[in-house]
């Protein structure tokens, strides 16, 4: 008998957010080891009695789970695991926590205070030189829309820490940066120049300790903000 074909163990699903819980529940299938990567899913109906969830629930959560890189969907032959899931964990858990602002800040942080110890190491002078110019840009920027060169300073540290390894986790650190962007509601350009000046000189100067602690000022900035502006909409809404 087709091991697919066999019960999984998964628990129903509450009516609410339901799609991201059958999410959760397929990538606990990974986790806990009831399949592997390269396994085939059950078929469709098969999930939906499991997880009680109608047909749009389960197609939306599955469509969720194919953009993450979790799964692919073969036509006639069914939906699989890819093979080479363990590169994508990280996103994976950021893609499940994304109403949980609190957690994405840290998981930015985490990423970032590694990576610019790093890079401060490694860096080369035309990355310096790139690092710069992104500066100038958001310097001069008159309608406060830096957001792009604001990533691409931050981008810039990420990659010139030159790990093959860690350069997988980057797209992990887009994810955090594009959700922690879109909820900035006021920027305020001399703060931020003054942050990327700070990282900028320690880097020049293959500071690891003052590229850390220079890293951790400018996030920890924005994590306040953040933090207190979404307490302002939760009390506004009670």
């Amino acid at each position: 008998m087709d091991d697919s074909s066999k019960k999984l163990g998964v628990q129903s699903v509450h009516r609410s957010t339901l799609s991201k819980q059958v999410v959760e529940q397929i990538v606990q299938l990974l986790v806990n080891g009831q399949k592997k990567p390269g396994d085939k899913l059950p078929p469709e109906m098969e999930l939906m009695e499991e997880l009680g969830v109608s047909r749009p629930v389960l197609r939306e959560a599955l469509s969720a789970l194919e953009t993450l890189g979790v799964i692919t969907r073969k036509t006639r032959e069914g939906t699989f695991f890819n093979s080479k899931i363990g590169t994508h964990p990280f996103s994976v858990m950021l893609a499940l926590a994304t109403d949980n602002v609190p957690a994405i800040i840290e998981a930015r942080m985490a990423l970032e205070l590694g990576l610019v110890t790093m890079a401060a190491e490694k860096i080369t002078d035309k990355e310096l030189e790139k690092l710069k110019a992104t500066i100038d840009v958001i310097a001069n920027s008159e309608d406060g829309d830096y957001g792009e060169a604001d990533k691409e300073f931050h981008m810039i540290i990420a990659y010139s820490a030159n790990n093959p390894i860690i350069e997988g986790m980057i797209d992990s650190l887009l994810i955090t940066h594009n959700k922690i962007n879109s909820l900035i509601r006021v920027r305020e350009k001399e703060r931020t120049v003054e942050y990327h000046k700070a990282i900028y000189a320690a880097l020049e100067a293959r500071d690891p300790h003052d590229a850390f602690l220079q890293m951790y000022k400018h996030l920890d900035f924005v994590r306040q903000k953040l933090l207190q502006h979404s307490s302002s909409e939760e009390d506004a809404a009670t």
